[in-house]
Formats: C-alpha cells, structure tokens, sequence
C-alpha cells in the first residue's frame, strides 16, 4: 500500500528518457514521422499527377491495407530475431517503396500499379511507434523500475505518436503548397532510410534481443534458466485475488514464448474502434470545412485536436495511482462519447474548433490506457507483435471509417459521419464495461498498474 494514492514525482519523464538517453527520442520521432505522412501524401501525390479523387483514394487505401496485413508480421519477426535486423531490412525495403510510388505516380502508371506500389509501401513500413514503445518497456523492466515509469514510457511514446501525426500532415500539406507532394514523399523516403537505421543500431535495441535459450551443451542457458525460476517463483507464490490464479494469471512456461490470450482481441477491437471514431470524426471535419468555405481549416482543426491529445497524454502520467486501469478505460470510452455528441449540433467554426479540442483529451488517454492493458495481458516474449497488432487495428479502424463516413457525409452532411464516430466511440465504451483482460503473470509491481480491477 506504501504508493497507493501518491502521484509520480516531478521527474518521472527525466527517469524515462534516462532509460534510453536523449539520443532515441529524437531519432524515434524522426523515424516515426514517414507513417504519419506516407497515408495523406500518396493521397495528394496521387490527386495532383492523375486528377482523380478516386485513384487517391484507392492509392491511399491500399497503402493502409498493406500497413494494416503486414503489421503484425514485423512485431513478430521482431520479438523472434530482435528489433535491430527487422528494422534495418524494412527501413530500407520502405524507403525504396515510396521512392517508387513517387516516381509511378510521376509516370502516370495505372490506378491498379499505383495500388500495387502503395501496398507495399504500407506493408514495409518499419512501425517505429509500436517496436519503440516495446524496446522503452523493456528498459524499463530490465531496470526494475516502478509500474508508475513503465505507464509514464507508455504516455511518453504515445505522445510521440501524436506530435508525430499532427505534424506529419502539416508539413505534407505545406509541402503540397509551396512545391509538390512528391517532396513530400521523397523526404519521407530519406527520413526512413536514415533515422529508421539510427533507431535500429542505436545501443538500445539489444534490450529487445530474444534471450538465448541454449548452454553449449543444448541445455537451458545460465541467464535462461535463472528467469525461468524467478518466472516459476513468482507464478507458485501468487496470490489469488484480482492478479492472482483466480483471474487468470498464469504462468511462463520454461523456454517458449507464450499463447497470446483471447482476451488481446477484446483490447484490439477497442483500438479499432478508437481509430474508427477519429476516421469520422476526420470525414466530417472535412465535409463541414467545405460547406463553410473554409476547407483549408480543416488541418488546423485537426492540428487542435492533436494538440490537446498529446497534452492530455502526457498528463495521465500524473493520475493518482489509486486510478486503476481499468477505471481510466472507463472513464476515457465514456468521456470520448459524451465529448463527441455535440459535434453532431456543430455548424460553425469556432464551435467545431472548440468541440474537436475538447474532444482530442479523451484520445490519447484512451489510447495510453489500452496500451498499458496490452503490454500487462501478454507474454513478455510477444510484446512487440502485440503492440503492433494493436496498432494495425487502430489504423483499421480509420480508414474504414474515413472510407465509409466520408461517403455518408457527401450524401447526408457532416452530421452523419459524426453521428457515426459517437455511435463508435459509444460501442468502445461497452467493450471497456465488458472486457476483462488481467495481467499475463504477477510482477512484483506498485499498485498503479500491477492489477486490473474487477468490478
């Protein structure tokens, strides 16, 4: 009980970065930022050399298809072999993918190449974002910190993500205005190539290595068969209770790498649905832009909601920690949907400035939240393909939703996409109600987020 109830001390981001220097954040970030820019610049490389909205948007959805198949895999080939091989062969297969979307789209190949080209360059893609939250939990572990700097290095990275996806469409488009999207592109290509090699030889990338198994002999190694028996010690004096066997704890066995429980998919379609809410909220942000005349604004909106998103990221490091985890689900699905109810009477733009800015702090908390539930419901072993099949379900979820609702909203108003994100982000609270993911093993963990309450 010493912790319960106090808040993270001042310096509770200064000990995340001292987990890995200040060299990774910034080397994570500018690796991260293609992703945010590859979706939204194929679309606008595409408008500009075809002249057709419809190829863009099949350029677009493409990429997103391949991101969304091909995302797991890389989570998994990292867990198996390490982050620093998997990232080093995929930044460059992605940089060598977009430049030849760049130069088809210059050529004016068919929509069905360009669809091709895209694919891949979604399907390369190296998930910063995902294998950098893995390898910071990691550190984190390794050190032995607390359960309050493991949920800080989630907010942190979370809050990359965000800045990362607010400034990437803005440079994009500033890009788009002053000289082309290809410019874009390209530099997206170089950033890949660059700060993605940096990311994977960076010094902190053998904390994801897989731990070898085998002595010289083909027995169980010295370092392996001392984390099995503190792994079989934990699980046999575990006490049953919310974290205990009777909610489902269970224990490592010796030398594999886990089943992925069943209850990841409930976290996943909570994730997808999220991305499902944003995906609307993103089409209607843009109908009604339209109609007011100001189209251009629509970034700016977007950038508001960002903005307020990260902020609010970065704050949930300092919620009490008597705050459970899954009480902040709760809360965060529920405010997300009553947040998002009064986009549906919005027909200005300053209400629509000031209800998407409310609404971004629901986002990222949400997000944090979900995240921190998926790295405690699933074998260490398998963090990094479970952070990225989580976010291959998120990003799912938005271009479904951008696919679907921007077809409602060009038929029936922005009114109906909105009416679409609400009705998502209300599903999600009931999924967060429902759900009862619990910790894959016990850790000898503060109570912030050691335990995931029954209700």
């Amino acid at each position: 009980m010493g912790t319960t109830g106090r808040r993270p001390a001042p310096g509770t981001y200064r000990r995340v970065i001292g987990l890995s220097g200040p060299l990774l954040p910034v080397v994570s970030f500018l690796a991260r930022l293609p992703t945010a820019t590859i979706q939204f610049g194929s679309v606008l490389l595409v408008a500009r050399t075809s002249g057709s909205l419809a190829a863009a948007g099949v350029t677009g959805g493409a990429l997103a298809a391949g991101q969304v198949a091909c995302g797991p895999l890389v989570g998994r080939l990292a867990d198996r072999h390490g982050q620093r091989p998997v990232v080093l062969v995929f930044a460059l297969a992605n940089a060598l993918a977009i430049g030849a979307l760049v130069a088809g789209a210059l050529a004016g190949l068919s929509t069905p190449l360009l669809a091709v080209l895209a694919a891949a360059a979604g399907a390369s893609v190296p998930l910063i974002g995902p294998l950098g939250r893995a390898r910071l939990v990691a550190l984190a572990r390794r050190a032995e910190a607390g359960e309050s700097t493991v949920g800080a290095a989630l907010s942190f990275e979370s809050t990359l993500d965000e800045i990362s996806f607010v400034l990437g469409p803005a440079l994009v488009g500033l890009a788009a205005v002053l000289a082309h999207p290809a410019l874009a592109l390209a530099g997206a290509a170089v950033l890949v190539a660059g700060c993605g090699t940096a990311f994977a030889l960076h010094p902190t990338a053998r904390a994801t290595h897989p731990p070898s198994r085998r002595g010289r002999d083909g027995a169980p190694g010295r370092e392996a068969r001392r984390a099995d028996g503190r792994r079989a010690d934990e699980a046999d004096s575990a006490p049953d209770g919310p974290v205990g066997r009777r909610a489902g704890a269970r224990r490592v066995r010796p030398g594999g790498r886990g089943r992925m429980p069943r209850s990841v998919n409930a976290l996943r379609v909570a994730l997808a649905l999220q991305g499902a809410m944003f995906g609307a909220c993103q089409a209607g942000i843009t109908a009604l832009t339209g109609r007011l005349g100001q189209a251009d604004q629509a970034g700016l909106v977007y950038a508001a909601m960002g903005v307020m998103s990260a902020l609010a990221g970065l704050s949930t490091a300092f919620l009490p920690a008597g705050v459970g985890l899954r009480v902040r689900w709760r809360v965060a699905t529920a405010a997300a949907c009553a947040l998002s109810v009064p986009l549906l009477w919005t027909d200005s733009l300053a209400g629509l400035y000031a209800v998407v800015t409310v609404l971004g702090a629901a986002y990222a908390p949400h997000l944090i939240t979900v995240f921190a539930l998926t790295e405690r419901a699933v074998p260490p072993a398998r963090l990094a393909e479970a952070m990225a099949s989580a976010t291959s379900a998120l990003v799912a979820g938005q271009a479904l939703a951008v696919a679907v609702t921007g077809r409602l909203a060009e038929s029936h108003g922005p009114g109906a996409a909105f009416a679409a994100g609400t009705a998502a982000a209300g599903l999600a609270a009931v999924v967060a109600l429902t759900a009862h993911p619990v910790p894959y093993t016990e850790r000898a963990a503060e109570p912030l987020h050691a335990r995931v309450e029954t209700p």
